[in-house]
């Protein structure tokens, strides 16, 4: 996302189509949307285009005048979006007509001193249409009618909303982009309450993602860039993912979805384990669903500061033996809350950067495919012994190599190959793909 897009802020009370509201206006299904408040609880950041004109828009929670926790973030992270935008859409539900909190954000945007656009949404047909005109005792203009189910109005209000965005730079040059200066993604996955959330804030030094002491709190993949001084990476904040079974909801089982989705389109994944509980199932499967994904991996025990000295090496023979396939990765030991041994992340992730992005010549490769077969030949099979003949590799992002054999090769012999390749060109924390050809195929 290009930072000289203007700001779109959509804001309103729980409950009346923020999120279909972008949905429609970016053209696909980004922000879950159900029938029922609160569904949104993050900001989040998406590119759009009208006529021409790119813009960044971002979805809100639901704003709230109260003193519950968790409520109160939320409507404190929709102000930050009031204030950080260029336009603000305040959304009004018309089937229900103004309420008090309705107003609140009418008297906090009448101050906010940039362009305001009042939606009326669930204006589905004339006679709603004609409901709208009451909305203008909140002070906000003109009301735009729409129905955001049904794309009822949506050209007229993307009409006005380009004509009050700021005016595109005109001494722009396009940014040129040859595919080989992609950012590198890091989603951050894990079991609800693990502390994902407060490590993503951590990370990119802000109050991002909402945080909250109360399991399923993060709902939507939240995206982030972040500058370091080795360079740019995305960090990905992800709800919580439980067993299919304990999935009790359609708001989270379609959360869920969207953190697989991210972990299998991102580059790393920092999978946070929380200390004080150890490694569960879920944890295994989760680190299983990474490792097929071909995605590198970083293990982060968060918590571990309230981890008793004598039990920390315990601890830690415990996550060797349940984390066993992950043997290449490594295992940071960390407390997101205190910001403890934090520093630890970004070296670890450069070097699974590293190791991700590596090509290997095909000359060196080989010499060290010979060198295994020496020391080790593959086993008999039916009577005749199999034969490496050449090595290549096929691509990166992780790396993949294609082993042509004169005959099929056992997994435990490929994982021999694998370990040779991965410790003689210190591939790090990065999962290496081998396939096989056999001759004549």
């Amino acid at each position: 996302m290009s930072p000289v897009l203007p700001v779109v802020a959509v804001v309103g009370r729980p409950n009346v189509g923020k999120s279909t509201i972008v949905n429609r206006i970016v053209g696909r299904r980004e922000a879950i949307v159900q029938e029922k408040p609160g569904v949104t609880r993050d900001r989040k950041e998406l590119v759009a285009d009208w006529n021409g004109r790119s813009f960044r828009i971002i979805d809100t929670g639901g704003w709230i005048a109260t003193d519950e926790p968790l409520a109160k973030q939320v409507s404190l992270q929709a102000e930050r979006a009031i204030r950080e935008s260029d336009v603000v859409m305040v959304v009004v539900d018309v089937t229900v007509g103004l309420t008090d909190e309705d107003a609140q954000i009418a008297r906090i945007l009448q101050r906010a001193d940039r362009p305001v656009l009042l939606v009326a949404n669930k204006a589905d047909d004339d006679r709603r249409e004609r409901e709208i005109w009451p909305l203008v005792k909140l002070g906000l203009g003109e009301p735009h009618p729409l129905s955001a189910i049904h794309g009822r109005g949506s050209g007229d209000l993307l009409d006005a909303l380009v004509k009050v965005l700021p005016p595109a730079p005109e001494d722009l040059e396009p940014a040129e982009n040859d595919g080989g200066d992609r950012m590198f993604s890091v989603a951050i996955v894990g079991r609800p309450n693990v502390g994902k959330s407060t490590l993503f804030n951590r990370l990119v030094g802000d109050e991002r993602s909402v945080v909250h002491d109360m399991p399923g709190t993060t709902r939507d993949t939240i995206d982030t860039i972040v500058e370091s001084e080795d360079g740019t990476l995305k960090f990905i904040d992800t709800a919580g993912m439980r067993r299919k079974s304990r999935v009790d909801e359609d708001t989270e089982y379609y959360s869920v979805l969207r953190a697989l989705d991210a972990v299998d389109l991102a580059d790393a994944a920092l999978l946070v384990i929380d200390a004080t509980e150890g490694v569960s199932h879920q944890d295994q499967r989760l680190a299983e669903r990474i490792d097929g994904a071909g995605t590198a991996i970083v293990l982060v025990l968060n918590k571990w500061d309230l981890i008793a000295t004598e039990e920390r090496e315990q601890i830690q023979v415990d996550v060797a033996d349940r984390m066993g396939f992950l043997g290449y990765a490594p295992t940071l030991k960390l407390s997101a809350l205190t910001g403890k041994n934090l520093k630890s992340v970004l070296p670890a992730l450069r070097e699974a950067e590293a190791a991700y992005h590596m090509r290997i010549p095909t000359a060196a490769l080989n010499r060290v495919v010979r060198e295994a077969q020496q020391r080790h030949p593959p086993p008999l099979d039916k009577r005749h012994r199999p034969r490496i003949l050449y090595a290549t590799q096929g691509a990166a992002d992780p790396p993949t190599f294609t082993l042509f054999a004169t005959r099929n090769l056992p997994a435990t012999y490929l994982r021999y190959i694998e370990r040779m390749i991965r410790e003689y060109f210190e591939l790090g924390p990065t999962p290496i793909k081998i396939r096989v050809r056999r001759r004549g195929e």
